[in-house]
Order: C-alpha cells, then structure tokens, then sequence
C-alpha cells in the first residue's frame, strides 16, 4: 500500500507548548510533535516531518537505527551524541547543526544537558524517484 501524501498546509502558527507526545521507545523527557506525516513504516513509504525535543538531563541509552531517511536540524540547546547507558561521555553538539543520516545507519545515544529542540525529516526514498 503506498502512502497518501501529506496534506497541503499553508503558513500555520504553531503552538510550541501543547500537542507533544513521547514517542514509541522512547524514555520520558523526550518528546515528539509531529507537523505532517504519511509515512508507513509496513509498507516504507511516505515521509514525517517533526520536531523533537529534549528536556535538560533526558536521554537514550541505545544507539537508534531505521529504514529511512532521517534529517535533522538542532533548532536550539545543546546535543551529546554517543553516551552510555548511564548518559556519560560522548560529543556535544550546539545548535545550529545538521545531520543527514541514510537508511540502517547506526545513530546515539544522545542526550541533552541543557535541554534543545530539532527538526526532523524522516522519509523512505528510491533512485527511481520512489
């Protein structure tokens, strides 16, 4: 089944305070809000725009790896890539900073001392254009 498409959107504000959610596999403090999305993972087709934030001291204990593409945009705060389990050691990152990250590459942990904020892209792409 492919997906939908997103919808058309025009300039929106966007309440930056409500409407966010924790993800699926995600620890507490971590929270997504998700702009406009089609994307079905089943069937690797469509794409997600988001930001994700992260509350000063959360992090992940396990590096992430996905099917898709994945681009991402540290908005503002700081980012550690690269922790333990226990949230120590690895490189800080400031905003603005961009990853771009290709399907099945191995990403994190991260973590955040001061808290920050980024836009992600999430998308499943073909060189035929699919």
């Amino acid at each position: 089944m492919m997906a939908k498409g997103k919808p058309h959107i025009e300039f929106t504000a966007i309440d930056m305070d409500t409407g966010w959610e924790v993800p699926e596999g995600y620890p507490e403090g971590i929270q997504q809000k998700v702009l406009s999305s089609d994307i079905d993972e089943t069937a690797k087709a469509g794409s997600r725009s988001r930001f994700l934030r992260f509350e000063p001291g959360a992090f992940t204990t396990a590096p992430f790896i996905h099917d898709h593409w994945e681009e991402v945009y540290l908005v503002n705060g700081d980012l550690i890539v690269g922790n333990d389990e226990n949230g120590e050691g690895g490189e800080s990152f400031a905003a603005p900073t961009y990853a771009c990250r290709p399907p099945g590459v191995h990403h994190g942990p991260f973590k955040s001392e001061g808290g920050c904020v980024m836009f992600e892209l999430h998308y499943y792409y073909e060189p035929d254009g699919n």
